[in-house]
């Protein structure tokens, strides 16, 4: 497949002169995109919606913003609107690696195609499945899913794929950041090979490739350059920590909170466990600050971008992949509370600032071990430096270094120490008994029979005074037994007179 190998890149900002209507899209679609005042398509969008409509496969390469979601929605929906979905057969399936950006293709769909009558259902996790069921039931057009979920419905018989004519991949590199291309294999296994693909990657790794060779039959291949100049209107600066210790960190974020002019902000971090410590953070020291990752409910992450949209919040802690499809207009300040491990998801984190014309201020904070990572930035950006912060005295912040937990686990340790000495000594004192001592106190089974087989008598009076030390039964006979039915006024029952 050489065509797909090396594309021709296309400038991000090349001028489009061809109209929607050029393209040939339906009359319904395009009164749905002049409504959102869309005229003039992207350079993407100019190259893709022809072969698309031509039920060609296509590959994209393109990073976010440059207009991919209408890239494979609009030819999808003019092919869409003949014909009728059938019950839990969508006829067009679209795949997005996490809820946040599915859930912002759904609102794309619902914008472009508010005049057609096309049926969408959203299936991803953390939300019902009720509602979504009865849409399946009745017949979805577009389906819009998460793999996970996407693939648990199917096994459970609740979707099936023989009705898909269009296959959507978004964003296949950010799947393979997070493990889902074994997942994205065998959602192409199980849908017909006839079905169209429309693939989209802001990347091609090896793996990327691997996948386009063996699933797309001669695509349509478009690259767009990438957008590698952050927007002008942000003003980004760096803060050389002088330790990765995470409590320095945190309290020279919060510094950086009370002396710049903060509105609102979104604070970036690498791991899920580190957004839920820097939100709690930053809630105790008073701040309205509310975390955002992938392990949340969805119901609770839905209900936190609401709250931060509306002002309820100041403050929004997140990880990359929960940031996926944020589109928030009005944020003041991006602060990096990690230097991110890819350098293309620098440009998308601070793009989250300097929005619409606005201005906006990304600061990040980098340590002696982020140095790699943040020269690879600098060579993404093309700039040689990005200007310092110098916060007085940063060299005297409080270090956690794991000194209090490390104090009190020590502590405990020589608690241990001791309590398994005396255990030590204790055993030793008890192996150090003379040998004739444990001799006359271990075989007591022994001087039991003894004791019976000579005076029968006194095993009698023993068992009257002792019911723990019960007599076993003889080998002599009758004579050696205890009376048994004393219990029961000589009158035992003939069941328990039985051996049982």
């Amino acid at each position: 497949m050489s065509s797909a190998d090396k594309p021709e890149e296309i400038p991000a900002d090349e001028a489009v002169t061809v109209s929607f209507k050029d393209l040939g899209i339906a009359p319904k679609i395009l009164k749905a995109l002049d409504d959102l005042g869309y005229e003039t398509p992207t350079p993407i969008q100019a190259r893709a919606i022809p072969a698309a409509l031509q039920q060609r496969d296509v590959l994209g390469i393109a990073q976010t913003g440059t207009g991919k979601t209408g890239a494979f929605t609009l030819p999808t929906m003019h092919k869409l609107a003949k014909g009728r979905a059938r019950a839990r057969m969508p006829r067009c399936l679209i795949v997005c690696p996490t809820r946040e950006l599915a859930a912002q293709v759904a609102e794309n769909v619902e914008l472009y195609g508010k005049y057609l009558k096309l049926e969408m259902a959203l299936l991803i996790g953390g939300v019902s499945f009720a509602e979504q069921d009865k849409k399946l039931t009745k017949g979805v057009d577009i389906l819009i899913a998460t793999p996970g979920r996407l693939l648990d419905q199917f096994e459970r018989g609740k979707i099936l794929m023989t009705g898909v004519q269009t296959l959507v991949v978004d964003e296949a590199d950010r799947m393979l950041d997070m493990g889902f291309i074994p997942d994205i294999e065998q959602i192409f296994k199980i849908t017909p090979f006839t079905r169209q693909v429309l693939f989209f990657s802001a990347t091609m790794p090896n793996e990327i490739k691997r996948l386009v060779d063996q699933f797309l039959h001669q695509p349509v291949s478009i690259q767009i350059a990438r957008k590698n100049m952050t927007a002008k209107t942000v003003t980004q600066r760096i803060v050389r920590m002088p330790s990765s210790d995470p409590k320095q960190k945190r309290t020279a974020l919060r510094w950086l909170i009370r002396n710049e002019d903060v509105d609102n902000g979104i604070i970036f971090c690498n791991r899920k466990r580190d957004v839920d410590i820097v939100a709690k953070s930053l809630t105790v020291h008073g701040h309205d600050a509310m975390p955002i990752h992938g392990d949340l409910p969805q119901s609770l992450r839905t209900t936190t971008l609401d709250r931060f949209r509306n002002g309820e919040i100041k403050f929004l802690v997140a990880s990359d992949v929960a940031a996926r499809g944020l589109d928030v207009p009005t944020v003041s300040h991006v602060f990096n509370y990690d230097v991110p491990n890819h350098s293309e998801d620098y440009v998308h984190r601070i793009g989250r600032t300097g929005r619409a014309g606005r201005k906006g201020d990304a600061i990040m904070l980098v340590a002696r071990l982020d140095e790699k990572n943040y020269q690879e930035i600098l060579d993404l950006i093309k700039v040689k430096e990005i200007e310092e912060i110098d916060i007085p005295g940063i060299e005297d912040f409080p270090k956690d270094g794991g000194r209090r937990k490390s104090s009190r686990d020590k502590g405990k340790g020589r608690g241990r120490d001791r309590s398994r000495s005396k255990s030590r000594k204790d055993n030793a004192s008890s192996d150090d008994k003379p040998k004739s001592t444990r001799k006359r106190t271990a075989p007591k089974r022994k001087s039991e029979e003894t004791a019976k087989s000579e005076k029968p008598k006194a095993e009698k009076a023993k068992t009257k005074t002792s019911k723990s030390d019960q007599p076993k039964k003889s080998s002599k006979g009758k004579s050696d037994k205890p009376k048994e039915d004393a219990g029961f006024g000589g009158n035992m029952p003939a069941f328990f007179k039985r051996d049982l």
